[in-house]
């Protein structure tokens, strides 16, 4: 369902304000990307399909 390179819109913003995250990691973990400022958080896979709102592009 999730690949890599995908952009996703989360549920809460980063606190630099930015919504959209690309996927760089799949598996057990995410690793997600903010868009605006770079920054990686890695996310459990559980509590990162519960905090996706919708996928905004597929990867190319």
């Amino acid at each position: 369902m999730y690949k890599l390179g995908q952009i996703v819109r989360m549920k809460k913003q980063h606190p630099c304000g930015e919504e959209r995250w690309v996927i760089i990691r799949v598996g057990m973990d995410f690793r997600i990307k903010c868009l605006k400022c770079g920054r990686s958080i890695l996310l459990p896979r559980r509590k990162f399909e519960r905090m996706v709102k919708e996928i905004i592009q597929e990867p190319e």
